[in-house]
């Protein structure tokens, strides 16, 4: 394998393709109730916490539970080509698709005996569990990442960098719950999306259709933390911008999402 330089994608680029069988981590169980829409699509909070369950039971599988138990995530693509309805049951392939030292792109492919399909990739970075900030890996993890791809080199570089616009009376005020909340005291990555969900219900044809959706998580949101929900659809695509109005009134764009058509 090379040691190459991973250059860094954009939003309308494919995502890595699958290694050969039997490499990676696979598992699978029925779409959840909780995760469908009325009209049992399976959601993106859903989808997002079946990604967040298979790394956890990937890290459980492994020696990594141990060594490099704590990561976070800063980037999430999910690719709809076929939307997963209930009753269902999904399969998933996780495997790194590109890496460095501290942080990894780990690929999960979702497919499901009815013929659903989501293909997704997120940028994990490792944390230390004794200061909380970004580590490097452990070698056993770097030597297991490494069998599924020869891409090492892999450089941070955000795809959403539209500006936010400016207050409206369009805002909308995202409260958060006590169950949002995560061990890091941030809002659940799954959580989100239940503000992307709200916004695609007067968007029905964006999910029904093959679409992209990209979450990139710029700072934590915080428990007790005031969250307005800034956004625009232009040119068929829904932008979202999470702000947050600080203590000097001057308000911070904590994470941007994005849901376009694929071509």
């Amino acid at each position: 394998m090379t040691n190459a330089r991973v250059e860094p994608a954009g939003f309308d680029d494919e995502l890595a393709p699958e290694p050969p069988a039997g490499e990676g981590f696979e598992t699978s169980w029925p779409v959840r109730t909780g995760d469908i829409d009325p009209n049992n699509r399976l959601r993106f909070d859903g989808v997002a916490r079946y990604l967040q369950d298979i790394g956890t039971d990937n890290l459980d599988a492994t020696p990594l539970g141990k060594t490099d138990p704590m990561w976070i995530v800063r980037r999430t693509v999910i690719d709809v080509f076929e939307p997963i309805h209930f009753p269902d049951r999904v399969h998933l392939r996780r495997w790194c698709s590109s890496m460095s030292t501290r942080w990894s792109n780990m690929r999960v492919a979702v497919t499901t005996p009815k013929g659903g399909r989501i293909e997704t990739e997120g940028f994990w970075i490792n944390i230390s569990k004794d200061t909380g900030m970004p580590t490097r890996i452990s070698d056993a993890a770097l030597e297991m990442l490494a069998k599924t791809t020869d891409q090492h080199r892999l450089r941070w570089k955000a795809w959403l960098a539209e500006p936010v616009p400016s207050q409206s009376q369009d805002d909308i005020e995202f409260p958060l719950r006590a169950t949002d909340i995560d061990p890091f005291n941030h809002l659940n990555n799954a959580a989100y999306w239940h503000a992307v969900e709200e916004l695609l219900v007067d968007l029905p044809h964006l999910a029904a259709a093959p679409h992209r959706a990209v979450i990139e998580y710029l700072t934590p949101v915080l428990a007790n933390e005031r969250v307005t929900l800034r956004h625009r659809y232009e040119g068929g695509a829904l932008t979202v911008w999470f702000v947050v109005t600080g203590a000097s009134g001057e308000p911070t764009v904590r994470t941007v999402a994005k849901v376009a058509p694929r071509a």
